[in-house]
């Protein structure tokens, strides 16, 4: 390669750089930064996110953390000896060592195998403990080079023999973490404790697919634990990292000779039909890379079980839940699945409701009367008379507006079906789509709302399914996925919101929009406050979504208590990036430099109403940065909705000023919460700080 992966400015050993993971994670960014490959705040950012969906500790006291950003310019690793030791969440403790992948959103095929081999000699004890030893930076690149470009590593005594970066597992087996003791048996192949025996006829074969992600480190690192695993226990495993330099597919031979099946993965298996009706063992990727031993035990067990959980026959989908080894329960699954509808439909909202904004702007006000009539009825050759509040006045704008505001509602149709069905989808994958769209779409017509989005799109994903598990004849199978279960699917789930569950629900949620139109005074602070709180608790996570997901989805320009709740929650959702900026701006030495360029980014992430820009600073420091920014949240809510603030438009912050009434009591809330949000979590890291260096 023109550029290596790692030179000696990407190294700092022993260094001291920070308490916390998150410490680390953004100063080794801006390491990397400071070599000129990346931006320090986007990469910082991306990091963290890819941090907090599974920690990157690993067995062995080092960390991997990982990613892959459009701020990257050129793929690099950077490389960490810390001096203490910081908690990455690994197995058995604090890491020393820290290996930042940093590959670029686009990165080429060349340099995604160099990271990956990478990736994969991390499992060998040797070349982790060589890098421990390593006495200058040169030496460690050179050993790193050794690893994934042994062809063009420079000779050194303390590199790792270049065999070792032999991509093939079934070439080159790492050591397996000694989580788990094993007995001279194990060690001699004839079983692992616990096994049950081989059969009369052979080895016992185990496929398993690994898939994190980026697809590039716990994906790779994962299918060699397993590989190892299975060799030492004398079990026959092959496995199909599905990782970011392609997917090396296992045969059909393989998959029919195989006695059961694992699934390691944090993300969706491709292909998962291929693996119909084999005995199946589920968890993330990380469990393949801590208790590798366990999972193929597990497996080895459950093919020898008759009534062990197994793919579905009928849809190739899987029974996720209750899967032998599976970590994922019912509570999760549910959560899962809200949450997966909730983001499926956030696009139409944010589409619809801006449309609809772009169209009072234009037509006025007036439009949402008339505004689908002139759509359909008029061209710019035939235009309309103007409404009284078009912009200049004019009858091109007025149509225009209505154009906008027509395109609009055709988005915001979508939101309850969306809703639905990707609820069901969260369900039951593929078939739960159609009979959870089709009851969403019923929530809409009998007037059941978000309520009723919510209850038909559980309806459909729980028919769905229960057809996938039950096991119909081969030549039946074909038609399941196709027609029956969206047939029956949908005549079940949309037959019960139309008979039984539409009305109730109808009358639900209109005494809710009478409540909100009813809004004033005490109630509508209360409710305020709770919204603020619930959107600055979690920085886009369930609780902040639920809160967005009630404003939004109540939301109708003829109700005016709906339109404050909407300024409510937008209002609150703007505090935290907006404070931790201000707090960063006013108190600079508080923080590190990488966070005091987070905290400029922050300012307009703030203002666009986008939470998460506070994330970074949240996972750094919880216990100060959240509950400062919950109260500052609170503060916000209370004053928008106690002024009267009120938004058309569900997203945006202030570059939706048209849209909102009352700008002025809309502005202020946002204001005062900033400042005592700021002011809060200023004072608490400046006593935090204090603290330490007086008992230092």
């Amino acid at each position: 390669m023109n550029v290596p992966l790692i030179t000696p400015e990407l190294v700092c050993l022993d260094a001291d750089l920070g308490s916390t993971k998150a410490e680390v994670i953004t100063s080794v960014a801006g390491i990397i930064a400071a070599a000129g490959r990346a931006d320090a705040d986007g990469l910082s950012h991306d990091a963290l996110d890819r941090e907090a969906q599974s920690p990157t500790g690993m067995p062995g006291g080092f960390a991997i953390p990982h990613c892959r950003s459009a701020a990257v310019s050129q793929p690099s690793l950077g490389f960490a000896r810390l001096s203490p030791a910081v908690d990455f969440n690994g197995p058995d403790g604090p890491a020393d060592l820290v290996f930042m992948i940093a590959a670029a959103e686009g990165a080429g095929a060349d340099h995604m195998k160099l990271l990956t081999k990478l990736a994969r000699a991390l499992v060998k004890p040797e070349f982790v403990e060589q890098l421990r030893q390593a006495t200058d930076a040169r030496t460690v690149v050179d050993l790193i080079e050794s690893v994934v470009e042994p062809d063009a590593a420079a000779p050194s005594s303390a590199a790792v023999s270049p065999a070792s970066a032999a991509p093939d597992p079934a070439v080159q087996a790492p050591a397996v973490p000694s989580q788990t003791a094993g007995t001279e048996a194990d060690q001699q192949g004839s079983g692992a404790e616990g096994l049950p025996t081989p059969d009369t006829a052979g080895t016992t074969h185990v496929v398993a697919v690994t898939a994190c992600p980026t697809g590039i480190a716990h994906t790779y690192m994962a299918a060699d634990y397993l590989t190892t695993a299975g060799r030492t226990m004398g079990i026959d495993v092959k496995v199909e990292p599905q990782g970011s330099t392609g997917t090396e597919p296992l045969s059909a031979a393989d998959i029919e000779r195989a006695d059961a099946v694992i699934f390691a993965t944090d993300v969706g298996v491709k292909g998962r039909d291929r693996f119909a009706g084999k005995p199946v063992i589920e968890s993330g990727v990380k469990r393949a890379v801590n208790e590798p031993e366990a999972m193929v035990a597990e497996a080895v067990a459950a093919a020898r079980d008759p009534h062990a959980h197994r793919v579905s026959a009928s849809t190739g989908e899987h029974d996720e839940a209750e899967q032998a080894g599976s970590q994922i329960g019912w509570g999760k699954r549910l959560q899962q699945a809200l949450m997966t509808g909730v983001s499926y439909m956030i696009p139409f909202v944010a589409a619809g409701g801006l449309l609809i904004a772009l169209g009072f702007l234009f037509g006025g006000y007036e439009i949402a009367q008339d505004g689908m009539d002139i759509a359909l009825h008029n061209t710019f050759a035939n235009l309309p008379a103007p409404t009284g509040h078009a912009l200049g006045g004019s009858a091109a704008m007025t149509y225009l507006g209505a154009v906008f505001f027509a395109v609009g509602q055709a988005a915001f149709a979508f939101l309850l079906p969306a809703l639905a069905g990707y609820i069901g989808f969260g369900l039951a994958d593929r078939p739960g789509i159609a009979p959870g769209f089709v009851a969403g779409a019923i929530a809409g017509v009998t007037g059941a709302g978000f309520i009723g989005a919510i209850i038909g799109g559980l309806l459909g994903g729980f028919i769905a399914y229960g057809f996938t598990r039950l096991n119909p004849p081969r030549w039946l199978r074909g038609l399941m996925p196709v027609v029956i279960i969206p047939l029956v699917g949908s005549l079940l789930a949309g037959g019960l919101m139309y008979v039984v569950l539409g009305r109730p629900l109808a009358a639900m949620t209109n005494s809710l929009n009478n409540w909100l139109g009813g809004m004033s005074g005490a109630s509508a602070v209360i409710l305020g406050i709770i919204l603020g709180l619930m959107m600055c608790s979690d920085l886009g996570g369930p609780i902040n979504k639920a809160a967005y997901l009630f404003a939004t989805t109540n939301l109708a320009v003829t109700n005016a208590g709906s339109l404050k709740v909407m300024a409510a929650v937008m209002a609150a959702g703007m505090v935290p990036p907006l404070a931790m900026a201000l707090s960063t701006a006013v108190r600079p030495k508080l923080y590190q430099p990488a966070e005091r360029e987070n905290g400029t980014a922050a300012w307009l992430l703030g203002a666009s109403f986008i939470s998460e820009g506070a994330i970074p600073f949240a996972a750094a420091d919880p216990l100060r940065v959240i509950p400062s920014m919950m109260v500052g949240g609170a503060v916000t809510g209370a004053l928008s909705m106690a002024l009267g603030a009120a938004s058309k438009a569900p997203h945006g912050g202030i570059f939706v000023f048209f849209a909102i009434d009352r700008f002025w009591a809309f502005i202020l809330a946002v204001i005062v919460g900033t400042v005592v949000a700021a002011l809060l979590v200023t004072i608490l890291k400046a006593s935090a700080k204090h603290k330490a260096e007086a008992t230092a």
